[in-house]
């Protein structure tokens, strides 16, 4: 397709880190690591998990350096799939993204930014409920959420310019309040009580029995609840892989998307372990349900899993809530500010193959897709009034591994297929590093499937769906090409 208007390279080194950055740090950070407490009850086991969701994920950005470099094209992903197999995989993966992964992410980032302005602003409450039929909420919540999506939307159709300078503020800015975090965590809100309970039971793993009493976990139960609870450790770590969506307007991308990956899957994930340390020296892991003090309830059973302001209570007092609140809705507004920059360019690539909605593989005048923006939002509403994102979110953790492994063995498939292209950057560590993330994630996926399967089928489903669609739409495209 012939476009008037083209994309402008304008993303240097430090505005493609920042979106790989920006769009990983949103809210898991300070919520998740209460669910991955009482799924192993261990400290030690509790770094475990954050830390091999780290290994895998910079083992992946590493992997995907070599396919950026060597398909410097926005749509990202989904072109690596469908190069390295065919169309319809990477339709599968294009599907799937705007069905549910990236409008449910963004979806749900919308109404965390929405509920943590709540807590600033008091009439934006969850108990408010304006109208509510069947799936669909309506309420001040609701309104906050889809208003800062359309909000973002509007800004990223003015030029990717005014789209990098949003998120090269958001992003610098939650990066320095995350270590502000953690160096007054470490600094002036240890607990040496709760260092020392943690201490006594770093390598004791445990989880809720029969009848209430905890239990102690070993071997493949061990195994099992450790996969569990990487789903929420992977989850937090990931939308990494963004930045490769939007290729096409990279500065010397071949260069710049790998550096990108590495840096910034590195140091969030650096900032991930430190703020868990800083959960561990402030508060016991374990603690007890009905228990009215922050200390008595633990890491396990903070209130609302709100271990941020948990963390800082102590030195904050009442005033930690406001001041977590605060921090979480910079962090979410700049995290969507990425979502919704990257995704419209993989639905871009995809209307120019055919297989998608025609406008969205066109340019405005600022050299940017706007219909697709503008369709992504549209969709992304309704999964915020539909209350269903996270439900959604959690069925797609299956499918989402299956991309990841897929892709990264896409690596040796374009090796054979095409070994005479050239690749300015080469997987590191290959073949090891990338036979290793396999093997990790496939194990993930077993336990899913054998522990999770109300995670693992819906998600298939929703794949399988876009095999009838894949060939509508690819008959539709082939029907009007020979019109044309």
């Amino acid at each position: 397709m012939s476009e008037q208007y083209s994309f402008k390279k304008s993303l240097s080194l430090f505005d493609s880190t920042a979106i790989v950055v920006g769009s990983m740090i949103g809210s898991g950070i300070f919520i998740v690591s209460a669910d991955v407490s009482r799924l192993l009850g261990s400290p030690g086991w509790l770094m475990i998990a954050w830390l091999l969701a780290g290994f895998l994920t910079i083992c992946a950005a590493l992997s995907y350096g070599e396919l950026a470099a060597m398909f410097p094209k926005a749509g990202g992903q989904y072109v690596y799939l469908k190069e390295a197999y065919n169309p319809l995989i990477g339709f599968l993966y294009g599907w799937t993204l705007f069905l549910v992964i990236q409008t449910g992410t963004i979806a749900a980032v919308a109404m965390a930014f929405a509920k943590f302005f709540g807590v600033l602003v008091p009439w934006v409450s969850e108990d408010v409920v304006w109208a509510h039929i069947g799936f669909f909420k309506f309420g001040p919540v609701q309104i906050v959420a889809i208003a800062s999506i359309w909000v973002l939307t509007w800004i990223n159709t003015l030029g990717i310019r005014q789209g990098k300078g949003v998120q090269n503020a958001f992003t610098t800015g939650k990066v320095l309040l995350l270590i502000l975090f953690i160096i007054i965590g470490l600094g002036f809100a240890t607990n040496s009580g709760a260092i020392h309970l943690n201490e006594n039971i770093f390598w004791q793993p445990e989880q809720e029995g029969p009848g209430g009493r905890d239990i102690p976990i070993s071997g493949f139960a061990l195994i099992a609840a450790l996969g569990m609870a990487m789903v929420g450790t992977l989850f937090s770590s990931d939308t990494w892989n963004n930045i490769t969506f939007t290729a096409g307007e990279v500065i010397n991308p071949k260069k710049n998307i790998p550096l990108s990956l590495a840096i910034g899957t590195m140091l969030v994930t650096v900032l991930y372990l430190l703020a868990n340390v800083v959960y561990l020296t402030v508060l016991p892991m374990r603690g007890e349900p009905n228990d009215m003090t922050i200390a008595g309830r633990g890491m396990q059973y903070v209130l609302n899993d709100r271990l941020g302001t948990a963390a800082i209570s102590g030195v904050f007092g009442n005033l930690a809530a406001i001041i977590m609140a605060g921090f979480i809705v910079i962090s979410t507004f700049g995290c969507n500010n990425g979502l919704i920059l990257s995704g419209a360019r993989v639905y871009y690539s995809m209307a120019n193959d055919g297989l998608f909605f025609k406008k969205a593989g066109q340019l405005n005048q600022k050299g940017v897709p706007a219909s697709g923006l503008i369709i992504q939002a549209i969709w992304t509403s309704i999964l915020c009034l539909s209350g269903t994102y996270g439900n959604l979110l959690d069925y797609v953790v299956f499918a989402v591994l299956i991309f990841y492994i897929l892709t990264i063995s896409g690596i040796f498939v374009l090796r054979k297929k095409k070994p005479g292209m050239e690749r300015p950057y080469k997987a590191f560590g290959y073949p090891i590093v990338q036979v290793i993330y396999i093997i990790l994630a496939a194990l993930i996926l077993i336990i899913l499937l054998v522990f999770k399967p109300i995670y693992t089928w819906p998600g298939l489903i929703i794949v399988i769906l876009g095999i009838p669609v894949f060939f509508l739409w690819d008959g539709n495209s082939k029907k009007n090409k020979k019109r044309n």
